[in-house]
């Protein structure tokens, strides 16, 4: 589906900053309906049992996996993902051993013959496994599950810790994309975030990884750190650019330092660049990806118009799962490993953040969730709502009727009528057949879906801004 007005490959019209300065709020990214801030800790086993068990009913869909692989060996100050700091090579393959031990505890309760459709291996650095230890992780998960031969298969990479020896081993266990952090090439950008990454580093990953056959290659950016401004980060764009990545995230920096006690560092420095230059480089990445052919996905993420992203979008069938937008549509996530999240149709759990309780639940033979969310029927009906604008930028009211029943119009009429405001700036367009995010309104689609969110209280948790 093209929406009114988008051309594929076209150049985008630019960013309106007034627009996006009047609508830029905390909120969450959607990654989930209800989002993780509303999980809750007292999950009892026997739901989770049920949820899992309800989710491998006979004619159960594919699989999508998720390896969380904690290991950095120093911490970026930036970072906001869950990470374990360590030089001790030895570590990783210890939580190869745990890891053996979540799967033989899950693999016996997924139906016989479901297929893996998508795998994930996320972090801290997966190349902070040595090559070996990584080939037994592949081995693991052939000899566990039903990996289909087409199989979407991702890594995040960091160029720094990665050798041609690791492609090698990623390529021959079914990798077949790769993400690579950059942040930004700016030398003192990356002192003051405390990740020298040389641009050779970057220019050999990509070389290694194209040469290994890889079909789809991206990059991640972000904007709002220290020492940037917007003539620095469109530097990096177009430094980016050269080197033909099929897919960029550009994501806004997120600072929650009561999360990530790091980031404070930011604030004694008082290096963090003000509102207004953040949105500044915000639009230069837009109208420079843009300009160069790449279609806007929404949320800070870009893609070639033949990439896999771009024609899920164009075809409707776009996902939105916990590792970002995806094509993996249909598909249960299990998630392995610290932190990792799982989700099936009426449920959300999340394994314990904290190496050593996630160890001891293993120890006890059980699964090591720490946190979760059993779903109600409206929850799952709001989900298809947050979701199909997240991702469709569409609510069908017809189509939502037909799933979930009811009377999408009148039960939320009264969201309906609060976007009045919304479509009074060109965002976005009400009918009696449902709701269109206008191109306009792609870069709030956040503050769109928040209208829909009944979870949704400014007092009740602390989110990142949505620019």
């Amino acid at each position: 589906m093209i929406l009114p007005g988008e051309i594929p490959g076209a150049p985008a019209a630019p960013l309106d900053l007034d627009l996006i300065r009047k609508y830029s709020v905390a909120g969450p990214r959607y990654t989930s309906y209800p989002p993780a801030t509303r999980f809750v800790t007292d999950l009892a086993p026997a739901a989770i049992d049920a949820a899992i068990a309800a989710d491998n009913r006979p004619g159960a869909g594919p699989l999508s996996l998720y390896f969380h692989l904690p290991f950095c060996e120093s911490l970026c100050w930036y970072c906001g993902c869950n990470t374990i700091i360590t030089r001790r090579r030895s570590a990783a393959a210890e939580y190869l051993e745990d890891l053996r031990r979540e799967v033989a505890l899950t693999a016996p309760r997924i139906a016989p013959g479901r297929q893996v459709t998508q795998i994930h291996f996320g972090g801290g650095t997966p190349t902070f496994f040595p090559p070996e230890v990584l080939a037994r992780l592949g081995l693991l998960i052939a000899e566990n599950f039903t990996v289909d031969p087409k199989a979407e298969f991702g890594v995040e990479i960091d160029p720094r810790r990665l050798t041609a020896a690791h492609v090698e081993a990623l390529r021959a266990m079914g990798v077949n994309r790769a993400s690579l952090g950059v942040q930004d090439t700016d030398p003192a950008v990356q002192i003051a975030i405390h990740r020298w990454q040389p641009s050779v580093q970057t220019r050999q990953a990509f070389a290694w990884l194209r040469a290994a056959g890889l079909r789809s290659v991206s990059v991640d950016l972000i904007y709002g750190l220290p020492k940037q401004t917007a003539e620095s980060f469109g530097r990096t764009i177009d430094e980016v650019l050269a080197l033909g990545p099929d897919r960029l995230s550009v994501f806004s920096y997120a600072h929650v330092p009561w999360l990530k006690p790091a980031q404070r560092i930011f604030e004694t420095r008082g290096e963090l660049p003000l509102p207004e230059a953040k949105l500044a480089m915000s639009a230069v990445a837009h109208d420079k990806l843009t300009a160069a052919g790449y279609v806007d996905i929404g949320l800070d993420h870009y893609a070639r118009p033949d990439d896999e992203l771009a024609l899920a979008q164009r075809g409707g069938t776009l996902q939105r799962n916990f590792q970002g937008y995806s094509t993996a549509g249909g598909a249960s996530l299990y998630g392995f490993g610290v932190s990792s999240i799982s989700s099936t149709d009426d449920s959300y759990r999340q394994n314990f953040k904290e190496l050593k309780q996630w160890k001891a639940a293993l120890d006890a033979d059980r699964l090591p969730v720490e946190r979760g969310l059993i779903l109600t029927a409206e929850d799952r009906r709001r989900r298809a709502v947050i979701m199909g604008l997240m991702c469709d930028r569409l609510l069908d009211y017809g189509a939502l009727n037909d799933e979930f029943g009811g009377d999408a119009a009148k039960d939320y009429a009264a969201e309906i009528a609060g976007l009045a405001d919304l479509e009074a700036e060109g965002l976005l367009v009400r009918s009696e057949k449902g709701i269109e995010v206008l191109p306009r309104g792609v870069p709030i689609l956040r503050v769109i879906a928040m209208r829909f969110d009944a979870t949704f209280s400014p007092a009740a948790g602390r989110h990142s801004q949505t620019i």
